[in-house]
C-alpha cells in the first residue's frame, strides 16, 4: 500500500530560534515534512522556486523585503498556500489585515509570553492549518475586485424600512476574511442589522472591522457586549476568547458575549450564533454559511430554517473551503446554494419577503 505523501513546508522568519522552533515543531508530525527554513525572501525566493513547497509559513516583518511585500511577488508566480506567523503588535496586526487581502490562508499568532513557553499549544493551531492550507486552492484567494451591487436602493428603501425588526446572520472562516471583504461594501446603509462570526485568532478581529468598515457603506465595528443589533450596522464576534449570543429585550435585539468552551474547536462559534438567531429571532432572521473547514454553523443554521428563518450557503465553487456550507447543505439546513457574489442580493431580496 502506498505511503500518503508529506505535506512540504517552507518556514520564513528572519529569528534563528524561531525557524528552529517552528522546524522542529512541524516537524514532529508524521504528515508534514520541512524542506527549508529561510531567513529572509531572498533566501525563500530560491528554496520557492527549487522545491515548491505545498505550504509556506511567513513572517511579517523581516529585513531586506517585508513578508506582505514578498507574498505578493510570489503569489503572481508561484501562488502557493501561504499562513501568516505574526506577533501581536499593532502594526503586524494592520499588516496581516494586507497579507489576507494579499491571499495569505490564515494566521498564527506568535505566543504572548515569549515563543519558547507558548511553543506547544501554537504548535497545535499551526499543524492543524497548515493541513488545511494544504487542500486549498489558491486561486480562489486571490484578490479580485468586486464592484458593490448596482442596485438601485431608493426601489429597495421602503422593504428595508419595513423590515427594522430582522436580523442578519453570517458565519464563515478559512477565506471568510476576504468573503466577506467583497459582500459587506454591497449592502445599501439602511440594511438592517448584521452579525458576523469569522473564525480568527484573539485580537485579530479589531484590525478585522476596521478593514471592513472602511470597504463597507455600513458601519462595522467589533462587538461589546450589550450592543444594540440596529440598521446600518455591523457586529463581528470578538476572536479567540468568548461565544457570542443574540438575546431579545423587549423590542431590541441585543449581542451577549458569554463564557464557554470551544465549539467545534472554534470560539466564538458560528453554532453558538445561529442557535441563539433561531430561538431569539426565528422567521425574521436571515442566515448564510459561508466558505470554511469543519461543519461549525451548520446545525445552527437548521435551528435558524426550523424556526422560520430564511438560510443559505455559499457555494463549492467560490468557497475557498467547501466544508461548513457542504455539511449545512448536506443536513437540509439551506433552501439554496449561492455564489459569493450573488450572496447580498440573495439576502436583500430574502428580506423584502414577508415572513
Amino acid at each position: 500500500m502506498k505511503s500518503k505523501r508529506k505535506i512540504n513546508v517552507l518556514v520564513v522568519d528572519d529569528s534563528a530560534l524561531v525557524r528552529d522552533l517552528l522546524t522542529q515543531g512541524l516537524s514532529k508530525d508524521s504528515e508534514i515534512s520541512v524542506i527549508g527554513a529561510a531567513a529572509d525572501p531572498y533566501q525563500a525566493r530560491d528554496i520557492l522556486v527549487l522545491e515548491k513547497p505545498d505550504v509556506v509559513t511567513l513572517d511579517v516583518e523581516m529585513p531586506r523585503m517585508d513578508g506582505i511585500t514578498f507574498l505578493k511577488k510570489y503569489m503572481e508566480v508561484i501562488p502557493t498556500p501561504t499562513i501568516m506567523v505574526s506577533s501581536l503588535t499593532e502594526n503586524n496586526k494592520r499588516l496581516t489585515m494586507d497579507a489576507l487581502e494579499a491571499g495569505a490562508v490564515d494566521i498564527v499568532p506568535k505566543p504572548k509570553a515569549g515563543i519558547v513557553d507558548g511553543l506547544p499549544a501554537m504548535m497545535d493551531d499551526l499543524i492543524h492549518k497548515v493541513k488545511i492550507a494544504a487542500t486549498i486552492n489558491v486561486s480562489k484567494i486571490k484578490p479580485k475586485k468586486v464592484d458593490p451591487l448596482q442596485i438601485n436602493t431608493s426601489s429597495i428603501q421602503h422593504s428595508l424600512d419595513e423590515s427594522t425588526d430582522r436580523v442578519i446572520a453570517i458565519g464563515s472562516s478559512t477565506g471568510g476574511t476576504e468573503a466577506l471583504a467583497r459582500i459587506l461594501p454591497s449592502f445599501p446603509p439602511a440594511t438592517p442589522g448584521i452579525v458576523i462570526v469569522q473564525h480568527m485568532p484573539a485580537d485579530f478581529t479589531k484590525s478585522l472591522a476596521d478593514r471592513l468598515n472602511r470597504l463597507s457603506m455600513m458601519n462595522v465595528k467589533e462587538a461589546q457586549n450589550g450592543d444594540r443589533i440596529i440598521s446600518g450596522q455591523v457586529l463581528l464576534a470578538p476572536g479567540g476568547v468568548l461565544h457570542m449570543r443574540v438575546h431579545r429585550y423587549g423590542g431590541q435585539y441585543r449581542v451577549k458575549l458569554v463564557e464557554g468552551e470551544p465549539v467545534s474547536s472554534h470560539r466564538p462559534s458560528v453554532d453558538i450564533l445561529f442557535k441563539s438567531i433561531a430561538s431569539s429571532v426565528g422567521k425574521n432572521s436571515v442566515a448564510v454559511l459561508m466558505t470554511g473547514m469543519g461543519k461549525d454553523g451548520a446545525e445552527g443554521l437548521l435551528n435558524i430554517r426550523n424556526a422560520g428563518g430564511r438560510t443559505f450557503v455559499q457555494d463549492e465553487k467560490t468557497s475557498v473551503v467547501f466544508g461548513m456550507p457542504k455539511v449545512g447543505w448536506e443536513m437540509g439546513a439551506a433552501e439554496a446554494m449561492v455564489p459569493l457574489d450573488k450572496i447580498p442580493l440573495t439576502i436583500i431580496n430574502a428580506l423584502k419577503q414577508k415572513s
